[in-house]
């Protein structure tokens, strides 16, 4: 983790970065002092850094005290051309799926252990749900994050079996069940959920991957949210799987993800 040292003559902007490193995907909120202490500077001055970042909006300040990364640095994030460029090239796919099944559609990406949703779809007559473009969730309680984690390295996969966290009541959190349902995913190429992540709703998820000499890659998983009494799913996953492959051809075609 960068900004440990606590060796005099860092400048402002290393302290701040420093402050900004302490944060990540197992620990998104923290607390002034943990920041002061996982960054190696002194508490007076983590403070004042942390209000100049938190007033310009790369850090927000929760009710309870403990601190999260704002707004600000996602809207950034969005600029950076991979990004923008995954972004520009599913809109339209996720727009025409969404005019299809008039359910929620979203993209995601795997960041560390969490899901996290870099587009959305959505209209009047969609479920309810906790993701926003910009939301983290956890890999194993979302059909984007099954689909996600079941292409991951294996010491990714591992990690996840050992901080599998219930959600509801529904949400699979034994590690051996998780292992064969994400060999079922690798299986049938898809995956699905019940109420995993939030009461009355379910998922389905496919992976969106470029074809290459060596083999696919999965860059990205293409979701989509339906109310969990909805019996209908297995038949929309050919509509899935044509908007994946849409999305995975024109992204073969640009510099960035060749």
């Amino acid at each position: 983790m960068a900004g440990h040292s606590g060796a005099p003559g860092r400048s402002v902007t290393s302290r701040a970065l420093g402050l900004l490193d302490a944060f990540d995907s197992a620990t998104p909120r923290l607390s002034l002092s943990e920041i002061a202490e996982r960054s190696g500077t002194p508490l007076a001055t983590a403070h004042r850094l942390l209000g100049e970042l938190a007033g310009w909006g790369a850090l927000t300040r929760r009710a309870d005290g403990r601190y999260e990364i704002g707004r600000k640095l996602w809207d950034l994030g969005l600029l950076a051309p991979v990004q923008m460029e995954l972004r520009q090239v599913a809109a339209p796919f996720l727009q025409d799926l969404h005019n299809t099944i008039r359910d929620t559609v979203h993209l995601a990406v795997r960041e560390g252990l969490q899901a996290l949703y870099v587009e959305r779809v959505s209209g009047r007559e969609s479920v309810p749900m906790v993701s926003q473009v910009g939301s983290r969730l956890p890999l194993h309680a979302t059909g984007v994050g099954k689909v996600l984690l079941a292409a991951a390295p294996t010491d990714v996969v591992e990690r996840a079996l050992r901080s599998l966290t219930r959600q509801t009541r529904h949400t699979l959190v034994d590690p051996g069940r998780m292992r064969r349902e994400l060999a079922e995913v690798r299986r049938r190429r898809y995956a699905r959920t019940s109420e995993e992540m939030s009461a009355g709703a379910a998922s389905l998820a496919v992976p969106v991957q470029l074809e290459r000499s060596n083999g696919p890659l999965v860059v990205a998983a293409l979701g989509i949210v339906v109310p969990p009494h909805r019996r209908d799913l297995p038949r929309l996953v050919p509509v899935l799987e044509v908007a994946a492959r849409g999305i995975g051809r024109e992204l073969t075609r640009t510099r960035d993800f060749r």
